[in-house]
This record gives structure tokens, C-alpha cells and sequence, in this order.
């Protein structure tokens, strides 16, 4: 979602300096409180590892390890299932050499948490299995649905204790950066009080071993945090405790299509890149706000330059990129157009998913809905991501369970304004052009997308969640790999092209990528003080978001994928640059929100040297 952007990189590194410089040194030994302590849960999924399909003389049977499960073959399309734990849809290609499909994983015991793009929904996740006899082998690696809290304890500069936690999967910090903590024999309070209210959190202090055991609200239950000696707790600083000074490399060719180079070989002061992933890696985990940058990658003149991680993550762990996830709908429609699908952005929804009626809510207004409208947060249903009340925010609609078919839902939604006149962010009219892409091309959209983006972009692994009813959801919450995420930004400024592949058209690179709506009071209906609470203004493209970057005093144009937390791919065509970030400030707008400007236009273009 777009947010008010007012902290950037630059406010938050000052923070995390000055809350080094201020903090007194650790506590003595007899104050049991000080420290770093964890919990770490892993709610599986359990089902993974070899898959085997087989074909007997009596049908055919499938097994992941000792679970076994009937398995269903019509024509060359064949089905497993593994009741509640999974199942699998796919294709017996290549003469019965290949079962391409994917592993269906069920939604997790996580799946109450608060953003539907997090690992509660279900996923579909790509398998190839490899024929041996009458047997075919393959390997399920699911999702996994972890949750860690870290806690840090510490002394204030007054002498008195403050405690910090964070999370890395969805950054639940129990409401506040920063908690005063208190002890009353074996009681622990964590408290912090701001304008308008206060958040208390009460633990109890057990000993033999040593754990602070509370309620965590997010989770929904009862956990313990052990001690934790800092070596062992990788995601909680930006790299490990102790490690030498970073010092700029090349990324490495892995085979999965990137060309790599040295920054200097392209003209790039080395130096400054260095200094900018030295500061990441410095800063405070514990500051107010902290800045949670995942990883960072750098695209060059088709070359990538810059690759680094932090806080556990690296160059194999597939990432949430929330609602960074709705531009693949851009780029989805555009491959179908290119292939003689007879869609385009001025496709109306209402005649196109007709058989999904009736309709609730009957208007006129309905019938002139467009995708283009859908894709610019301008359809006109009462749909607003920003307003809780609003019928059609996503929250909503997650929440309920009476309609699975989330097409539907959004299709009875009542009109609240006319179509192409009012900006209302909406991830429920985004995920309407899944609806459309999956009945023009009348297949489903994982298998889609893997045919026309992930298997010719070279993906890695990846995860797309889905509906109750088991189809696609586009309104973000996809998981892929940095490298992969980055490859969408190089191909478009290859015109549409990546190693030879066409992805789309250069004409949808350019249409797609254009201004279509302005994001202002007008547009919004907001006022001026309402506006800066949701919006940063700019304009929306065809689900690319176009916001102007300063440089040196000229305005640069580029556009972006943007999702909740800090997930950006960010295109600049006047420098052939793209770069990726994904992070974990999730529902820190204001953090997030300025990396573009303050470490791309601030730090990286001026390291270009042209």
C-alpha cells in the first residue's frame, strides 16, 4: 500500500547512532533481565520432502515419505490428494517423460494473522517430477510457516531498563519500538505510553533455565523466550555480531540467467555502494524506528552489480512481496495480450465474469467497470484498503467465510462512486484481473504465470497463494526470490525481453508503465490532513507505481512495485538502473516509503559516474 512517507533512511540510521551513543554500557551481571531472548516457532507444514508417483496395474498411488495418498488421472492431467495436508495438480508431459504441477499447501495454524498476504493463505508451489519406470520422482519444498519474537532488554542512558521486540516475518513489536520494562519480584511489565493512550504488555520471569514466558497477542497463545547468546540469533541484527567490516564484492553467477559484474567495470564508484551496505549492516536493530532492510540489489546496464542480505535472509529464501505482487498483473495481461488473448485494459469485468451472476447490488455503473479502472484503483466499488468499515477491504473480505470465491465477492460489492473518477487503493479489484486472466485464458493462474513469467524469467523457487476455493490470488502475497523479483524491472528496460525470452511487447512496457490517474485530495476525496495519513501523492500506471525521484534538483521518472513493509522493485529507465529491496518494516510506512529516494536518488545514482 502507498502510506504517508515521513522518516526516511537517513532519520532512522541518526536514530540508531544515537541510541548506540546514548546507551549505557550492560547492566551488571546480577540484573537477570539484560539481554537478548527468543522464541522461535516452526507451524510446519510437516508434509514435505520426496514425492513419488506411481502408476500399478490397479491405478496409481503418490507418497511424501510413510504418507500415502490416492492419486486421480484424467487424459495426462492428474490429481492427488493428502485430505487435510496438501495435495497436488498436474500435467504428464513430454511422452510421459515429466509430471509438472504443483503442491498445494493448506493454510497454516497462522492463518488468523492481520495481512492476508502472509503465510495464512494457502499455496500453490511448483514440482517437476522425473520418470523412472513406472515410477516418478520429485521433491515438495513448501512454504514455511515460522513465527520468531526476539526480545531485547538494555539499560536506558538514565540506568533504567528498556526492552525491545521484533519479529522478522510480520514485525509484530507488540504496538511500539520500545517498552519500559519493569519487575516486581517475578513479574515483568512492559509499558510504553504516547498521546492518547498506553500499551502494557506482563510477562513472568521463570528461572531453571532461564525464560520469560507471556502471552503474545499476535500469536494468539502463551510462549516462552530462552536466553539467547547473540551468535545464535542471525535474524535479529542486520549481520552477525563480530563481523568484519563490509567490504564491496561482485555477485556471483548462479546460473538462473543473471549477468554479474563488478560495479567498477561499469563506472560505479565501489566505494560509495560499500559505504551504503556498511550502514545497513551497522544500524541498531532496537532503535526507534528500527530500518529492517532485508536485501538490496543493484541492476546495471543489464548487469547486476550489487547483491546483499540481512537479518538471516539470503539469495534462496523466497520473500513476501505483499502487494508488490499486484504488479504481475500488469505483466500477466500484457503476455496474454501479446499471445492473441482477447483482453486488453479497456476489457469490462462485468461482461467478462457474467457467469458468475447475479450480481448483489445491481447499478448501471457496473457494466462500464474496465480493467485499466480495476488496475488504477479507480473502479468506483466500495472498496478502500485504507478504511476498515469499507465492505471491500481486504481485511474484510479475508475475514469472512461465507463467499470462498473472492471474484464473487468483489462483484456484489455496491458502487460507491463512478467508475474512473475516485483513487481508492483496493486489493480486491486488483485480484478481480486474476478473475479475468484465468477465464479469458482458461487456465488456472499459478500454472499461468509459471508458464509465461517464472519459467522463462529462470524463477527460482517460488510460492502464489491463493483463495478458499483454491484459485489465484493477485492482490498480493506472492513469495520469490530477490534475484526473481529483480528480473521484472530488467526486462522492461530491455523493451519486454529478458536473455532472449519475450515476456511482453515494448509497446506494454510502455502503455503499462504511463500515467494513468493522479493521487491527490481531489482524486482521494480526502483533505488535505486526511490525504498525508494514506497517500504520498504521484500517479498510478497499469499496476506500477509512478513517484518522481530527486536528483541533484532534476526529477527523475521511474516506476515501482511497492508492498507493505518495504518490498520494492524500482525501474529508472533514464540510468538503465533497477533495484530491489525487500524488508521487514511492515506497517512502517514511513520508513519504507523514503528508501527510494534517500538510498537510490540520494546514494546510488550519484555513485553512477556517466
Amino acid at each position: 500500500m502507498i502510506r504517508t512517507f515521513a522518516l526516511g533512511l537517513a532519520a532512522a540510521l541518526l536514530l540508531s547512532a544515537r541510541a548506540g551513543a546514548t546507551q549505557a554500557p550492560p547492566a551488571p551481571a546480577e540484573d537477570p533481565l539484560i539481554g537478548l531472548w527468543a522464541f522461535e516457532g516452526n507451524f510446519g507444514p510437516a508434509l514435505r520432502g520426496a514425492f513419488t508417483i506411481r502408476r500399478t496395474g490397479r491405478g496409481w498411488r503418490a507418497a511424501i515419505g510413510a504418507v500415502q495418498g490416492p492419486a486421480t488421472v484424467t487424459g495426462n492431467e492428474i490429481r492427488v490428494a493428502f485430505g487435510a495436508r496438501g495435495g497436488f495438480r498436474g500435467r504428464i508431459e513430454a511422452g510421459g517423460r515429466i509430471i509438472r504441477g504443483f503442491w498445494l499447501q493448506p493454510s497454516g495454524e497462522t492463518e488468523d494473522r492481520r495481512d492476508p498476504g502472509g503465510s495464512g493463505q494457502p499455496f500453490a508451489t511448483p514440482v517437476e517430477l522425473a520418470r523412472s519406470g513406472d515410477l516418478w520422482r520429485g521433491m515438495v519444498t513448501p512454504l514455511d510457516d515460522r513465527f520468531t519474537l526476539y526480545l531485547s532488554i538494555f539499560r536506558d542512558r538514565d540506568g533504567g531498563l528498556l526492552g525491545s521486540f521484533r519479529n522478522p516475518e510480520l514485525n509484530s513489536n507488540g504496538g511500539a519500538s520500545r517498552f519500559q520494562v519493569t519487575r516486581d519480584a517475578g513479574n515483568i511489565h512492559f509499558n510504553v505510553r504516547y498521546e492518547g493512550g498506553e500499551i502494557n504488555h506482563d510477562a513472568t520471569f521463570l528461572g531453571s533455565p532461564d525464560r520469560i514466558h507471556l502471552v503474545w497477542p499476535d500469536l494468539g497463545r502463551a510462549i516462552d523466550l530462552v536466553r539467547r547468546d547473540p551468535a545464535r540469533a542471525a535474524p535479529f541484527f542486520p549481520r552477525p555480531p563480530g563481523a568484519p567490516a563490509y567490504a564491496y564484492h561482485a555477485p556471483p553467477e548462479t546460473g538462473d540467467g543473471w549477468h554479474t559484474a563488478a560495479a567498477r567495470t561499469l563506472g560505479i564508484d565501489e566505494a560509495a555502494l560499500a559505504r551504503i551496505v556498511q550502514d545497513l549492516a551497522a544500524s541498531d536493530p532496537t532503535a526507534r524506528p528500527p530500518t529492517l532492510i532485508h536485501s538490496m540489489l543493484v541492476a546495471y546496464r543489464g548487469r547486476l552489480v550489487l547483491e546483499e542480505y540481512f537479518f538471516g535472509y539470503g539469495r534462496d529464501t523466497p520473500h513476501d512481496t505483499r502487494s508488490a505482487g499486484k504488479t504481475f498483473s500488469s505483466v500477466m495481461l500484457g503476455a496474454a495480450m501479446m499471445r492473441g488473448i482477447v483482453l486488453s485494459p479497456d476489457t469490462r469485468i462485468y461482461a467478462l465474469l457474467a457467469g458468475m451472476g447475479p450480481f448483489a447490488n445491481p447499478d448501471p455503473r457496473k457494466e462500464t467497470i474496465t480493467l485499466a479502472q480495476l488496475m488504477t484503483h479507480s473502479a468506483g466499488l466500495a472498496c478502500n484498503d485504507n478504511d476498515d468499515a469499507s465492505p471491500g477491504n481486504e481485511g474484510i473480505m479475508s475475514g469472512q467465510s461465507a463467499q470462498p470465491n473472492w471474484w464473487k465477492y468483489t462483484l456484489d460489492l455496491p458502487m460507491a462512486y463512478d467508475p474512473g473518477r475516485r483513487y481508492a487503493y483496493c486489493s480486491a479489484n486488483m485480484n478481480l484481473v486474476g478473475g479475468a486472466l484465468t477465464t479469458a485464458t482458461r487456465t488456472w493462474l499459478p500454472e499461468y504465470f509459471e508458464e509465461n513469467v517464472a519459467r522463462p524469467l529462470q524463477f527460482g523457487r517460488w510460492h502464489w497463494n491463493l483463495m478458499p476455493n483454491g484459485e489465484g490470488y493477485l492482490g498480493g502475497g506472492a513469495f520469490l526470490r530477490p534475484r526473481d523479483l529483480l528480473k521484472i524491472g530488467q526486462a522492461y528496460l530491455d523493451g519486454g525481453v529478458w536473455n532472449g525470452h519475450r515476456i511482453v511487447a515494448p509497446s506494454w512496457v510502455a502503455a503499462s508503465t504511463a500515467p494513468r490517474i493522479e493521487i491527490n485530495q481531489a482524486t482521494t476525496g480526502y483533505s488535505a490532513e486526511e490525504f498525508g495519513n494514506f497517500y504520498a501523492g504521484g500517479s498510478d500506471a497499469l499496476a506500477w507505481h509512478l513517484n518522481p525521484l530527486i536528483v541533484n534538483g532534476r526529477t527523475l521518472r521511474s516506476y515501482a512495485a511497492t508492498g507493505n513493509g518495504g518490498q520494492i522493485l524500482l525501474v529508472i529507465p533514464e540510468y538503465d538502473l533497477a533495484v530491489v529491496f525487500t524488508g521487514g518494516n511492515y506497517m512502517q510506512g514511513g520508513v519504507w516509503g523514503r528508501w527510494g529516494q534517500n538510498i537510490v536518488a540520494d546514494r546510488i545514482i550519484p555513485a553512477l559516474r556517466r
